[in-house]
């Protein structure tokens, strides 16, 4: 066990690239982007700031980051990073303009880098295995087996515990980029407890659901999420520039949007639904997921998403009834079963093509003014409450001053359907909205867990060292005295 908040050779390597570059210029930043029409943004390859799926890169620092490209006018460039090291590394050798990476504000950082002003705020959580012993406090940390981010904002909040309350306090440090591996860690038992943001422990809890928090390990306090600048050049117009582009996100509710659609999808998934997704994702999954695909490439849909629907539809279960009479791995009703051409609903094959075509059907249909993402949101709440229902919480969404077109307003009055003093004002009166709303976010939910797993399946590895294509025999040898 070690801690450490910066090692001493990557802070002087650091402060001598700071000094190397001031002396060099560098000239306005805000200027070289445009002149060369290209954003280079160093990131970690993580769920909740990039990451590659099957339509290619995604993640919500991506999506932010190419918002300011988009309006700056240029490119973007990735420059991903496999260690919190790397990425400030990538920023000193002025290969990238910038680093987007759920980076929190702390003054050592503030003293090398310049940085935009708080995009998002988030709290550092300790987290645990439910059924072990839970700690309470920072006191209650000694002697507990505890992993964190090497070069993170975590080891040196844990340094300052140490020196101020804790001083029986320690801790490891793990190489990397992406939290996933501290859950890992800790899903293994191969730690106890771990220090992880609260906004990338929401995202990926899913798939560890015997991971809980135990406390903030700074009560009542949130940490800033900010940008940071590559020094050396003359950041003041970009730094002003990027300030002012947070604010109009903020204002027209765009930020916000991005939070939800990225973020959104886990609230109010209980840890033993998501611990009986991730069984049933293991045992039954593998029996239909070579159906799914086929039937998710037909359609030209995300197969994740199709699965999400079939598990909230049945649990894939082919021979699902409920005592309505909806049948099947996508529980379809008799006239959806007969509009879409399936003889039988209890065939795997003919439940999902049934399925999808109906859904693909619903998304052709909604109003024009619902554009992306949302308008696949719609699309689903339609295919469980139908259209006519779906357009009177439209309705009221629009008379409550909300905006019909966003997904994130209309869920919110899709309860209303079920309150007379609303549903009586509409064409189709009572619907059980909450379960609508519910039903949404709960495909959301199962289907970025099997995005995440496919992601984490398939993750790219960092770029070898030079001792690691080196035959075993020579590893670890002094090479130059051969």
């Amino acid at each position: 066990m070690h801690s450490r908040v910066i090692t001493a050779a990557l802070a002087f390597s650091l402060a001598l690239a700071f000094m190397l570059s001031a002396c060099d210029g560098g000239g306005d930043a805000l200027h070289r982007i445009q002149s060369r029409g290209e954003l280079t943004v160093a990131t970690r390859n993580s769920p909740t700031t990039y990451y590659i799926d099957r339509d290619g890169p995604n993640g919500f620092e991506y999506a932010l980051a190419g918002l300011l490209a988009a309006d700056l006018g240029v490119d973007l460039k990735i420059e991903p990073a496999f260690t919190l090291e790397g990425l400030f590394q990538l920023l000193n050798r002025g290969e990238a303009d910038l680093a987007a990476a759920g980076l929190t504000l702390t003054p050592q950082r503030a003293g090398l880098f310049p940085h935009s002003s708080a995009y998002y705020k988030l709290k550092p959580q300790v987290v645990y295995v439910a059924g072990t012993r839970r700690p309470l406090s920072v006191e209650d940390l000694a002697g507990r087996n505890i992993v964190v981010l090497a070069d993170s904002s975590h080891a040196g909040e844990l340094a300052r515990l140490r020196d101020e309350a804790a001083p029986q306090l320690k801790w490891e440090e793990v190489e990397g980029a992406d939290t996933m591996e501290l859950l890992e860690l800790l899903d293994s038992g191969q730690a106890e407890l771990a220090v992880i943001d609260s906004n990338e422990f929401t995202v990926q809890r899913s798939l560890y659901p015997r991971l809980k928090v135990a406390f903030d390990l700074i009560p009542e306090q949130e940490q800033d999420m900010v940008w940071y600048l590559a020094p050396g050049a003359d950041n003041g117009r970009l730094q002003a520039y990027i300030d002012q582009f947070f604010l109009r996100l903020q204002e027209d509710g765009t930020l916000e949007q991005l939070r939800d659609q990225y973020f959104g999808h886990t609230a109010g998934i209980s840890r033993i639904s998501s611990h009986t997704f991730n069984r049933n994702m293991r045992s039954k999954l593998p029996h239909y997921k070579d159906l799914i695909q086929q039937v998710a490439q037909e359609y030209q849909m995300e197969w994740q998403l199709l699965a999400a629907i079939a598990y909230q539809e049945s649990h894939w279960d082919p021979e699902a009834t409920s005592p309505t009479g909806v049948r099947g791995l996508m529980m379809l009703t008799l006239p959806t079963a007969e509009e879409t051409g399936v003889s039988d609903r209890l065939d795997p094959l003919q439940s999902l093509r049934g399925g999808a075509r109906y859904l693909k059907d619903l998304k052709r249909r909604l109003p024009g003014s619902i554009k992306q993402p949302d308008r696949g949101w719609f699309a689903l709440a339609a295919y469980n409450i139908g259209l006519g229902h779906l357009e009177d919480a439209r309705v009221i969404t629009q008379r409550q001053g909300g905006d019909p077109n966003r997904w994130q307003d209309v869920m919110e009055r899709l309860p209303l359907l079920q309150k007379s003093s609303h549903y009586r004002n509409t064409r189709y009166g009572y619907a059980r909205g909450v379960e609508a709303a519910t039903y949404v976010q709960n495909i959301r939910h199962y289907h970025n867990i099997l995005n995440w797993q496919d992601i984490s399946d398939n993750k790219p590895l960092p770029p070898l060292e030079m001792e690691d294509y080196l035959p075993k025999v020579l590893r670890g040898s002094n090479l130059s005295a051969l």
